[in-house]
C-alpha cells in the first residue's frame, strides 16, 4: 500500500508543479498583456493613472495647456473623451470653432448652466481660443455607442424615421437634413460645423429641447434654434434615438451638403440661407465674433491719444470704478445696462449709460450726473438705490465725475430700456429711501489727510471713493448699511455667498506685513507670493485693477498696506467645531490624497504661480469656511490678465464628492500642515450647494 500512495503523492506533486509553472506562465503572459494594452493606452492618449482609488505617484508638475485646463476634464473625461454618464459630451477632436463659440455662450449667458458660466468668468476670448484649440488638436479614438440601438427601447420604425431626419430632413416641413450642415458622416465639418455621433440620447434631447424652448441660444443667427422649432416631440425622439446609436466611423471635412440630402432640401437651405446660416464664432481678431463679454477696458496707449482728452480720463476713471462689472451684462452690449443685481430686497437693473435720448443719458447734463454720484438722485430727482453704491461715490470730484460723464457721452447711444426693479414692499417706496438715507447717507467730499503722503491719499481716494471696496469688504446691517464707517473689515457679499475677508487683519487679508510690491502684483495679475484671488475680486481685477496705471497702483498698495490693523467686524458665523486631527479624518485624507495632492502637493505646498499652497494659507484657516466650500464644488481660474493671461484652473466637484466627502476633505485641509481651524459640515456644505453660486 505504501508504494501505490507514494506513487499517487509523486504523481500529485507532478501534477501541482505542472499547475503552478501553467499559473505563472499565465501571469506573465497576463501581465506581458498588460503591459502591451497600456502601452496601446498610452500611445492612443489614453492613461491608467486616472482609476479612482489608484495609489500612484504624483507625477512631476509640467506647465502644460493640458495641466492648466484641468478644471474642464473633471466633468468632461480625460482628454476631453466625455463624462461617465455621457451627458458631459466629448471635446477632444471637435472643431476649433465650435469649442469656441460653445465657451464664448456660456461664458456670456447665452447658454444657461452657472457652473460653467461661473467658471469662465474670469478668462479671455483669447484663452478661450486656446482652450478650444487645445481639446481640438487631441485625435483620439472614439468609444463605441453608449446605447446601442437594440438597447435603447426605440422601435424600428423610430429609428427608421430618425435615420430619415438625419440624412434626408423634411421637405414639407423646411427641415434640412443634419447632413447637410454635419457632413457626410455626421462627424462635423471644418472649421465650426460639430460631429452628432458619440453622444448620450439624454445629452441630444436636453440640447434640442433647449433650442425649442428658448433656453439655448446662440449668436445670430442662431440656425439651429429655427430648426429646433420645427422639430416635435416625436421627432426629437427619433432623431437623438437614431443618432446616439450610430459608429463613429471617420472624419468629414468637405464642407459640401452630404450627397444623399435631397434636391428639394438643398432648396430649402438655398432659398433660407440667410435664415439658417449658421453663426461662425470667429477667432479673436480673425472677424465678427458673438458680442463681447463686457465693454472693452483695457485703453491703448494709441486708443487714447485719438480720444479728446477729457474722454480718455473718463475712460480710464470708469475702468477703476469696474462700471461695467454692473452696467454691461454678461453678451450685453458695452455699458447699456439692463443686467439685474441681487439684493436681500429684490431685484435691482443696472442703468443705461450711453447717450440714448430716451433709455440712456442722452438728455442729461454734466450737473445731472454730477447728482447722481455726488447725491444719489436720479435726472428728475428720484432717489437712486443703494445699490448704486453713491454711498461711496460721493467721494469722487466734480472734475472726476465731468471725464465720467464725457466718456459715457462718447459711446454709441444703444437703445436698451432699462426694466423697472422688483424691490418688495416698502423697499420700493420713496419714504422708505429717504429713511434709509437720513440714517446712512450724508453727501461728502474727500478730505486729504494732511499727516499723509499725496501718494496715501490718492490711495485712500481710490480704495473709498470710485473703487468703492467697501460695498465687499465691510459687514452690513440687516438694513444693507455697511457698518464700520470705512473700516474694510470683512463680511459676507449679499446673495453671492462669498465672504470678502477684512483687510484690516492679519489673520484674514491684512498686508500690513507685505511687500508693496507684491500688493501691487495682486491688484495688477491676481497673483502674489503669498496669495492668488478668486470669486467675485477675480473679475475685479480683470476687469478693473488690472488696467491702473503703475502709480495708482502703488497708492492702493501704500494705502491698503497702512491699514490699521483690527479683528475683523462680520457677523457672520459659522459652526464652530473643533479641529480635528488629520489622524482621525481618514476619509478627508483619503480624498485630498486622490484628487488634491497632484496640484497642491503631499504636503500642502503647492506650486508656484499656478497652485496655490494650503499649508499656511490664511484663506483655508478663515473663520468663515464658505469661500473654501464654494471654491471645491465650483472650481474657478484666477483671472486672465495681461501679466498672466493663460490661468490654471481648478476642477469643479460639485458632481464627483457628496456634501460629506466635501466637508471630510476641507476639515483635512484645515487641519494638516501646521493648520489649526475648526472641521467643516456636510450641512455648511449642503447650505452652501443650495446657494445661488455667483
Amino acid at each position: 500500500m505504501q508504494r501505490p500512495i507514494a506513487a499517487r503523492g509523486a504523481r500529485l506533486t507532478a501534477a501541482f508543479r505542472h499547475a503552478w509553472r501553467r499559473a505563472v506562465a499565465w501571469l506573465l503572459r497576463g501581465a506581458a498583456l498588460v503591459a502591451i494594452w497600456e502601452a496601446l493606452w498610452v500611445i492612443a492618449g489614453g492613461a491608467t493613472s486616472g482609476v479612482v482609488g489608484a495609489q500612484t505617484k504624483a507625477a512631476p508638475f509640467e506647465d502644460t495647456l493640458a495641466q492648466r485646463v484641468q478644471a474642464c476634464t473633471t466633468c468632461h473625461g480625460l482628454q476631453g473623451r466625455a463624462g461617465p454618464d455621457a451627458y458631459y459630451p466629448r471635446l477632444a477632436g471637435k472643431p476649433a470653432h465650435y469649442l469656441y463659440k460653445q465657451l464664448m455662450d456660456f461664458r456670456d449667458g447665452r447658454r444657461h448652466y452657472p457652473l460653467m458660466t461661473g467658471l469662465l468668468a474670469p478668462l479671455t476670448d483669447e484663452y478661450l481660443f486656446e482652450i478650444a484649440q487645445h481639446f481640438s488638436a487631441l485625435d483620439l479614438p472614439q468609444a463605441p455607442p453608449a446605447v446601442p440601438a437594440r438597447r435603447s427601447g426605440a422601435t424600428a420604425q423610430q429609428l427608421a424615421h430618425g435615420q430619415r431626419l438625419a440624412k434626408e430632413g423634411d421637405a414639407s416641413r423646411q427641415l434640412p437634413a443634419c447632413t447637410a450642415c454635419h457632413g457626410a458622416l455626421l462627424t462635423g465639418v471644418a472649421p465650426d460645423v460639430p460631429g452628432l455621433l458619440g453622444l448620450s440620447p439624454d445629452y441630444i434631447n436636453a440640447q434640442l429641447g433647449g433650442w425649442r424652448l428658448g433656453l439655448r441660444l446662440g449668436a445670430a443667427p442662431d440656425c439651429m434654434a429655427l430648426v429646433a422649432k420645427r422639430l416635435g416631440p416625436d421627432d426629437v425622439a427619433a432623431v437623438s434615438a437614431w443618432l446616439s446609436s450610430q459608429r463613429v466611423l471617420g472624419i468629414e471635412a468637405s464642407m459640401k451638403p452630404a450627397a444623399g440630402v435631397a434636391p428639394e432640401v438643398s432648396a430649402i437651405l438655398a432659398r433660407d440661407h440667410a435664415d439658417l446660416a449658421c453663426a461662425k464664432a470667429r477667432a479673436p481678431g480673425q472677424g465678427a465674433a458673438a458680442a463681447p463679454t463686457e465693454a472693452p477696458t483695457e485703453i491703448s496707449s494709441k486708443e487714447s491719444s485719438k480720444m479728446l482728452p477729457l474722454v480718455a480720463r473718463g475712460a480710464y476713471l470708469a475702468q477703476a470704478g469696474h462700471c461695467a462689472g454692473c452696467h454691461t451684462p454678461r453678451g450685453a452690449e458695452p455699458y447699456a445696462g439692463g443686467g439685474a443685481i441681487d439684493t436681500p430686497f429684490g431685484k435691482v437693473y443696472a442703468s443705461n449709460l450711453t447717450p440714448d435720448t430716451i433709455h440712456g443719458l442722452g438728455n442729461w447734463t454734466r450737473d445731472d450726473f454730477w447728482q447722481a454720484l455726488h447725491h444719489g438722485r436720479s435726472k428728475n430727482g428720484r432717489l437712486l438705490s443703494p445699490a448704486f453704491p453713491y454711498t461711496n461715490y460721493t467721494l469722487v470730484s466734480r472734475e472726476d465725475s465731468d471725464a465720467l460723464f464725457a466718456f459715457f457721452q462718447s459711446l454709441p447711444p444703444k437703445p436698451v430700456p432699462t426694466p423697472a426693479h422688483e424691490l418688495r414692499w416698502p423697499f420700493n417706496a420713496q419714504w422708505a429711501l429717504r429713511a434709509w438715507r437720513a440714517l446712512y447717507f450724508k453727501p461728502g467730499t474727500y478730505e486729504a489727510a494732511t499727516n499723509k503722503s499725496a501718494e496715501w491719499n490718492r490711495g485712500a481716494y481710490l480704495v473709498q471713493g470710485l473703487g468703492h471696496c467697501n460695498a465687499c469688504h465691510a459687514p452690513r446691517n440687516a438694513l444693507g448699511a455697511s457698518q464700520g464707517g470705512g473700516a474694510l473689515a470683512g463680511g459676507l457679499i449679499p446673495m453671492q455667498n462669498w465672504f470678502a475677508p477684512a483687510l484690516t487683519s492679519v489673520h484674514d487679508a491684512g498686508v500690513s506685513r507685505w511687500a508693496i510690491g507684491d500688493i501691487v502684483a495682486l491688484l495688477k495679475t491676481g497673483l502674489s507670493p503669498q496669495a492668488s484671488v478668486s470669486g467675485p475680486m477675480a473679475e475685479v481685477v480683470r476687469g478693473s485693477t488690472q488696467h491702473l496705471n503703475p502709480a495708482d497702483l502703488q497708492a492702493m498698495a501704500v494705502y491698503l498696506k497702512d491699514l490699521p490693523t483690527a479683528p475683523s467686524l462680520a457677523t457672520h458665523t459659522v459652526q464652530t467645531a473643533p479641529t480635528v486631527p488629520s489622524a482621525s479624518n481618514p476619509q478627508g485624507a483619503k480624498i485630498y490624497k486622490q484628487q488634491c495632492a497632484q496640484c497642491h502637493g503631499e504636503q500642502g505646498q503647492g506650486v508656484a504661480r499656478a497652485y496655490p499652497a494650503l499649508a499656511g494659507n490664511r484663506a483655508v484657516t478663515l473663520t468663515s469656511t464658505v469661500n473654501l466650500v464654494q471654491t471645491v464644488l465650483h472650481g474657478g481660474f484666477a483671472p486672465a490678465t495681461g501679466a498672466n493671461p493663460r490661468p490654471f484652473g481648478m476642477p469643479p466637484y460639485q458632481l464627483a464628492l457628496s456634501d460629506s466627502d466635501v466637508a471630510a476633505v476641507i476639515t483635512h485641509i484645515r487641519g494638516s500642515w501646521g493648520n489649526q481651524a475648526s472641521r467643516v459640515t456636510a450641512l455648511e456644505v449642503s447650505q452652501n450647494r443650495n446657494q445661488t453660486m455667483r
